[in-house]
């Protein structure tokens, strides 16, 4: 009878601690903000390594011609010498006259959005063709393209 006893009694007590330690059911969320911050800096140190700029040569591609709509687009040439060259004129424009004179072409032609062609010799100072196109894209100009030959023997 003493065993009956002490093991009722038993159970009795592992059921009453039970009943006193509530089981938890909130998430702990206190590991999970380490692993996020932990992660938040490795991103903040990876990032700016990222963006560095990487000195490359690049190739030589053959690209095939760009659609384009029926009209005749507006040609701007830059030769080696870094003279502009308006259309099929061989009168030189000044850079300072470049954008007024466009803006007067698209308007005769009645077309602001008109598609322009930038010409740059081989030869051209990269900067100078840069800066034209520059230029013309802070005029509103939208549709400025450069233009090139096709590779041969490739």
């Amino acid at each position: 009878m003493g065993m009956a006893g002490g093991g009722a009694g038993g159970w009795q007590s592992r059921r009453s601690r039970r009943k006193s330690t509530p089981v938890m059911a909130e998430i702990n969320v206190t590991p999970m903000v380490d692993v996020m911050l932990v992660l938040l800096i490795i991103f903040m140190v990876a990032a700016p390594l990222l963006t560095v700029g990487v000195p490359v040569d690049l190739p030589q591609t053959q690209a095939g011609a760009v659609n384009q709509d029926n009209k005749e687009p507006i040609v701007l040439t830059v030769n080696d010498k870094g003279l502009i060259f308006l259309g099929g004129n061989t009168n030189e424009i000044k850079y300072e006259d470049l954008v007024p004179k466009l803006q007067a072409m698209t308007q005769a032609r009645g077309n602001p959005d008109e598609r322009i062609f930038v010409r740059g010799d081989k030869q051209a100072n990269y900067g100078q063709v840069m800066k034209i196109m520059g230029r013309l894209s802070g005029a509103g100009f939208k549709h400025v393209a450069l233009v090139t030959e096709v590779e041969q023997g490739g």
